[in-house]
């Protein structure tokens, strides 16, 4: 179709109402053409390709389901409380606090406030990362040949700045991330391992225990050694829940778990929010 006058461009616009790419969101969620069998109402429906990023604002109690649709996705995420975003995630003290490294199905997303920003309540992938963070401009630049957003190799530093500024973040606001889908573990030598994939269709639950801020960025691993550029599609779900609530089993998982929960609904309780 012509596009050479703004008549035909905009007809060329209009022409592609309802036509759906690989990797798009799905306006409004409730269209997603397979929801799953647990979900509540959708209210976020996502492929985010191989080299881009999502974002959004969802409500305390969401619960959110990544999948690694191809087996080469790596979600590297960023949590912020909504409307306190110097409240954000802390790497340090979700490793810390909960004396483990490694995330999985129990483990909570913790700010530096000790309080709970998600929790993860199912996962089939058990590759995930919480200690190398994401790529960096510089690093991809020595790796591929360029790592900027817009490039075919954009670094995660790189596109999470870009969620960031869509909700009023700046670059000084990005700490470190955590991953899921590619893993690493510490060897005995405290090397890091690179893991990879648990294969197509792995998924992670999240559930948001604060109304939060997420910031997605789908790339390569830092520690991914293959050397091209690989990274497929990351399927975003997100439906209506419940927060987690005392005598749940994460609830009481651990008493660092408990303590971390009783924190979170004390300072919902004291605004009203709990």
């Amino acid at each position: 179709m012509a596009t050479g006058t703004t008549r035909e461009a905009r007809a060329h616009a209009r022409s592609q109402e309802g036509r759906r790419a690989e990797a798009m969101p799905v306006v409004p969620a409730t269209d997603w053409p397979d929801p799953p069998r647990e979900a509540g109402r959708l209210v976020w429906a996502e492929t985010v390709a191989g080299g881009s990023y999502t974002h959004q604002v969802l409500a305390r109690g969401t619960e959110l389901r990544l999948t690694d649709v191809g087996g080469e996705a790596c979600g590297h995420l960023l949590l912020y409380a909504a409307g306190r975003p110097w409240e954000r995630l802390n790497t340090a003290d979700t490793v810390k606090v909960q004396w483990n490294a490694y995330l999985a199905e129990g483990r909570l997303l913790l700010s530096d406030q000790g309080r709970v920003l998600a929790s993860v309540v199912a996962d089939t992938s058990g590759r995930h990362d919480a200690l190398c963070g994401t790529s960096t401009l510089r690093r991809n630049t020595e790796r591929y040949g360029d790592g900027s957003p817009h490039s075919a190799t954009p670094a995660g530093r790189e596109l999470l700045t870009l969620a960031g500024l869509k909700n009023g973040l700046s670059p000084r606001d990005l700490p470190p991330s955590v991953s899921f889908f590619q893993g690493a573990r510490v060897a005995d030598d405290g090397a890091v391992e690179f893991t990879g994939s648990a294969g197509p269709g792995a998924s992670v639950t999240l559930r948001a225990e604060q109304d939060v801020i997420v910031l997605l960025a789908n790339v390569p691993h830092p520690c991914d050694p293959r050397p091209r550029y690989t990274c497929g599609p990351l399927e975003v779900l997100a439906w209506h829940a419940r927060p987690t609530q005392q005598g749940d089993v994460l609830w009481d998982a651990t008493p660092e778990a408990r303590r971390a929960f009783l924190n979170t609904t004390a300072f919902l309780a004291a605004r009203g929010l709990a």
